[in-house]
C-alpha cells in the first residue's frame, strides 16, 4: 500500500481516534479537573497526532520529521502518565485504564517503528 496522504498512515489514524476517545472520557471527570487533569490529558493526546501530521508534511527534511516523531512519542507517553493519574484518582475504572494504556503503548510502538523505518514510506 502506498501512502498518498497523512490519513493513509495507520499511526496517524490510531492517534487521532485515541485523542477523540480521550476527549469523550474527560467529559465524565469532575468539574474541578477541567483546567488541570482534563486539559492536560486532552492536550497531550491531541499533540500525538498533531506532531505526526506536522512531521509528515515536512518529511523531506529528515531531521525535522524525526524530531516531530520523537515529540509525538513523548506526547503519547505523557498521555499514559495522565491516564495513570486519572486511574489513581478513581476517575476511570480498571477496564478503561487497561484498554487505553494498552492502546497508547501500541501507539508508542508504532511511532517508534515509523521513526526507525520512515524511509520505507
Amino acid at each position: 500500500m502506498s501512502i498518498q496522504n497523512i490519513k493513509d498512515l495507520k499511526v496517524y489514524s490510531k492517534s487521532f481516534d485515541l485523542a477523540m476517545e480521550i476527549f469523550q472520557l474527560v467529559q465524565k471527570f469532575p468539574p474541578e479537573e477541567k483546567f488541570s487533569l482534563s486539559s492536560q490529558i486532552v492536550r497531550s493526546s491531541r499533540s500525538v497526532s498533531a506532531n505526526i501530521r506536522e512531521g509528515y508534511a515536512k518529511r523531506f527534511y529528515e531531521q525535522v520529521f524525526i524530531r516531530h516523531l520523537i515529540d509525538s512519542l513523548g506526547s503519547s507517553e505523557e498521555t499514559r502518565c495522565w491516564l495513570e493519574f486519572a486511574y489513581n484518582c478513581k476517575y476511570i475504572d480498571d477496564e478503561t485504564f487497561a484498554q487505553l494504556d494498552q492502546n497508547f503503548a501500541e501507539l508508542s510502538s508504532m511511532i517508534f517503528s515509523l521513526q526507525k523505518n520512515w524511509k520505507k514510506l
